[in-house]
């Protein structure tokens, strides 16, 4: 199992300085699925601050966005979103809890 991360939106600054479409936050999902179809995900948003020459918005991939959006978290905080995946799908594996009625 490997955790796939995507950006389903990325929020910009339409015009900063002498530069346009800076990105300033990214919202970001990752989720797995095991082979009998259990699943974990995790969603949120981090700020970013991009430094050097922006790289043209047209031009922006997503795993580009990605990476920013996992440097921002940073390699700690990547683990234990990653590692909480995980143990979702291990707790559906094996439910310690049920709900319903006995009816």
């Amino acid at each position: 199992m490997a955790v796939t991360w995507t950006i389903p939106s990325m929020d910009r600054d339409l015009k900063s300085g002498d530069h346009e479409n800076i990105i300033t936050t990214i919202h970001w999902r990752a989720s797995d699925e095991d082979a009998d179809g259990n699943t974990g995900s995790s969603y949120g948003s981090v700020g970013v601050t991009l430094v050097g020459t922006p790289t043209p918005y047209a031009d922006i991939s997503e795993d580009m966005a990605i990476g920013w959006a996992k440097d921002a978290l940073g390699a700690d905080e990547v683990k234990s979103i990653e590692d909480n995946i995980a143990s979702q799908i291990s707790a559906m594996k094996t439910p310690t809890t049920a709900s319903g009625v006995s009816w």
